[in-house]
């Protein structure tokens, strides 16, 4: 898969994509990350990409031409893909959208910077706006980062275990279950017993409840939203009895 950012600051997402599991997949040939600088299509001898916002106000709003050349040109790279727009106002990113963007061969992330971008820029050069979360950061390079990471851990090969994916938080719709390593002791605590039996029914079990409890205790909403096979209501019935003890 290949990821082009369009951004004014590409060491940035150098920097991101080549360290841990996403710099693996890179070095591997599984996940391409290139970045485009605006700055490099400005035209003035300012190399500005950015002018005051029309209506009065604070705050700059990137060009459109800068943008749009930049665009035009990740896209003669590699053929036409789709552009992601960061933005606050985007549609909040989930796994599912994650696991969607994963098995595309080629998508396009476009960073604003100061009050955001022209808007007839997002209208006609622009297919989706994503959101990282209802919160606002100065760019959307460190959203990019977020995207880059989440989709690259997916690529067939980049885990070194590929179950540790399907076991992830979200993965099937629930938070992950609590994990835990040497010593069995600790001054903090012991490791549940069912975790050390060689069981592996019974860890499998275990686990499950686990994760059906956490998500019923810390985000009841994804709860709400999935229809529980009977095995896993009994097990978050279990879990909830066991948690008025």
């Amino acid at each position: 898969m290949r990821i082009d950012v369009v951004t004014l600051f590409p060491d940035l997402i150098a920097q991101c994509s080549g360290i841990g599991v996403v710099g693996r997949a890179v070095e591997r040939g599984l996940l391409q990350v290139k970045s485009w600088n605006p700055r490099d299509y400005a035209t003035d001898a300012y190399r500005r990409v950015d002018e005051r916002v029309f209506g009065g106000g604070p705050g700059m709003v990137m060009l459109i031409d800068p943008l749009r050349a930049a665009l035009n040109e990740a896209r003669a790279a590699a053929g036409p893909a789709k552009v992601i727009y960061l933005s606050p106002q985007g549609t909040r990113l989930t796994q599912d959208k994650v696991k969607e963007l994963a098995q595309s061969d080629r998508i396009i992330l476009l960073c604003g910077r100061y009050e955001g971008v022209d808007e007839r820029l997002l209208e006609r050069e622009v297919d989706e706006e994503i959101s990282i979360g209802d919160y606002v950061i100065s760019g959307g390079e460190l959203a990019a980062a977020v995207l880059i990471d989440a989709i690259g851990r997916l690529q067939e090969g980049a885990l070194n275990d590929a179950q540790s994916a399907q076991q992830d938080s979200f993965a099937e719709g629930l938070l992950d279950c609590p994990h835990y390593t040497r010593p069995e002791r600790h001054e903090l605590g012991v490791v549940p017993e069912v975790l050390l039996s060689g069981d592996h029914a019974a860890i499998r079990r275990w686990r499950r409840k686990q994760a059906l409890g956490r998500t019923w205790q810390r985000r009841p909403d994804l709860l709400a939203r999935l229809k529980l096979e009977p095995e896993d209501e009994k097990l978050l019935i279990e879990f909830q009895r066991d948690t008025k003890i």
